[in-house]
């Protein structure tokens, strides 16, 4: 927050008003929304209540952690699934009208389920129908609806160009709204920082209803939603991203070590180099607890070195050589592919599979779960991945996943956009 006053932003748009002493039902919201937009709501399929034979798979459509479906949880009085602007723009006006608040979803994943629920009364506004593509090759960019996920943006951009990618997250199933707005980590930050650092202009939709770009929202409020949780300050309807440019061969490679094999000191190595690598060259390190085969079926914690080389084999071995040999990486243990076909085998999928699999909404991995993620700013001593290591052996199902900074990350401000995990993040 101290970086929202660093830029002594004024538009906390709040996008509701004191609760009312009794909820409104369908009706009243109905009757609302016809008043003002009737002309463009001709249909009032788009207004769901709890008696709505789709609000069950609606509410449940994106949600990747099951734990938020228990009958605790407080439920949305209505989901309004929009097709239009200006339904959009009736909701925002009624929910202030009738006291309600505002809950907004892009059809991707929330770990902690803070897009649909809320302790007052309130509507969920699901932009799954709103999720355009449009690419503009001449001006290297494009224009994302909210509604969309980041496999649909690189399924289009592959579609479109054999050349240009986008700096986006690994999981094809996540929403463009919330990951736009919160930042977006992904395998080319080190090359092109994250996805917010690449947007260029956004249209919004405020309190009262105006739908603003960047030159009318005014220079504050475009800084504040790119990184900043754009639900604070309205709806964005969609984003104007810049792409970039990839090589036409990348390098991938998995290379997986246990405790028996001596993966502590390579973790450890990894810490001290990782953020200081070749910007080309993405290393993260996926750690699990398994059931080791060469050691009596005993469990063991595995370390999977899991990197993404903008460049061929021919230039990645040698750089490995130089910086971690300690890994011993090998030719036999990469594979050359294309960009597009990096998002494939990243997110689990054989790489000649076909792209049209980055088109599938539904979440590959639903379970019940915590998630935590935190910035180091100074490597875990030796000691410290001993104490994990032994965590680990106690869990049932746990993962670890160490996400490498440095390279272009190091160049941005931490207070070029909201989001400040720059410059001294390993």
């Amino acid at each position: 927050m101290g970086y929202l006053y660093h830029k002594q932003l004024v538009y906390l748009l709040f996008l509701s008003v004191s609760l009312a002493s009794c909820s409104p039902n369908k009706q009243d919201f109905m009757q609302c929304m016809s008043t003002q937009f009737g002309a463009f709501t001709k249909s009032f399929a788009t207004i769901h209540n709890s008696n709505s034979s789709l609000y069950p798979s609606l509410l449940e459509s994106s949600q990747q952690n099951p734990r938020w479906l228990n009958s605790t949880a407080a439920k949305p009085i209505l989901i309004v699934t929009p097709f239009q602007e200006s339904e959009i723009q009736s909701a925002i006006i009624c929910s202030k009208k009738l006291n309600l608040q505002i809950r907004v979803r892009s059809g991707g994943h929330d770990y902690e389920g803070l897009s649909f629920l809320c302790k007052t009364p309130f509507i969920l506004i699901e932009l799954i129908n709103l999720r355009s593509v449009e690419i503009n090759l001449t001006e290297e960019t494009a224009w994302v609806q909210t509604g969309a996920t980041i496999g649909e943006l690189y399924y289009n951009i592959a579609k479109a160009s054999g050349t240009h990618g986008f700096p986006a997250g690994i999981c094809p199933s996540v929403g463009v709204g919330g990951h736009f707005s919160g930042g977006g980590l992904g395998t080319l930050m080190r090359k092109h920082g994250i996805a917010a650092d690449n947007i260029i202009d956004a249209y919004l939709i405020d309190v009262n209803g105006k739908i603003l770009d960047r030159k009318s929202m005014g220079e504050d409020l475009f800084w504040a939603i790119r990184g900043g949780g754009g639900a604070s300050f309205g709806i964005i309807l969609s984003w104007k991203v810049k792409l970039i440019r990839v090589p036409q061969t990348v390098t991938g490679f998995t290379v997986a070590k246990t405790l028996e094999q001596g993966v502590a000191k390579l973790v450890n190595k990894w810490q001290y180099i990782a953020d200081k690598l070749h910007e080309d060259l993405f290393i993260r390190v996926i750690i699990q607890d398994i059931v080791g085969q060469n050691n009596g079926n005993q469990k063991t914690v595995q370390a999977a070195f899991n990197s993404l080389f903008l460049g061929g084999i021919d230039r990645l071995i040698p750089l490995m050589n130089e910086s971690f040999p300690e890994l011993g990486l090998q030719a036999k243990d990469c594979i050359e592919m294309s960009w597009i076909q990096s998002v494939l085998y990243f997110n689990g999928y054989q790489i000649w599979d076909p792209l049209e699999v980055l088109l599938d909404r539904n979440t590959r991995y639903k379970s019940f779960f915590k998630g935590k993620s935190d910035f180091v700013e100074e490597p875990i001593p030796e000691v410290g991945l001993e104490g994990i290591w032994k965590r680990f052996l106690h869990e049932e199902i746990v993962y670890m996943i160490m996400d490498p900074c440095g390279g272009k990350m190091n160049e941005i401000s931490e207070s070029e956009i909201p989001f400040p995990h720059r410059n001294g993040n390993l």
